[in-house]
């Protein structure tokens, strides 16, 4: 097993990693991906990972975060730790949902300037 630190200098270089993807592309359907990620994974973690995945639909939908936490049961945290990457990621989450590789994607965009709006309307509301 590696011994090197994984963080996000280095977590693509890692050995352990790199054999973890390369068991994921070799897996030539869906049912083989569920199989192999069952075996890798604990129940609560395919739970976690499937959510996110469900949020950052969402969120590149145009949900807002409020309407989000409400419909998945997901925290806060998750929410916007998964825009954020959405936004900014590696494009993972948006090749994966087809949404436009650019950061500045309309539908992301406009999912970021919804939130904001929505933000900005319950600060204002908390304060009344």
């Amino acid at each position: 097993m590696s011994r090197m630190s994984f963080n996000e200098g280095n977590w693509r270089k890692d050995p352990c990693f790199k054999a973890l993807c390369k068991a994921l592309a070799e897996c030539k359907d869906a049912g083989e991906v569920a199989d192999f990620l069952r075996d890798v994974g604990t129940l609560t973690e395919l739970k976690a990972w499937s959510e996110r995945f469900e949020v950052a639909k969402m969120v590149a939908k145009g949900k807002t975060y409020r309407e989000i936490m409400e419909e998945t049961g997901a925290s806060t945290t998750t929410v916007t730790r998964v825009a954020r990457f959405l936004t900014g990621g590696e494009g993972g989450y948006r090749r994966s949902i087809k949404t436009h590789q650019h950061h500045s994607s309309p539908q992301v965009s406009h999912a970021r300037h919804h939130h904001e709006a929505h933000s900005r309307e319950e600060t204002l509301a908390s304060m009344s």
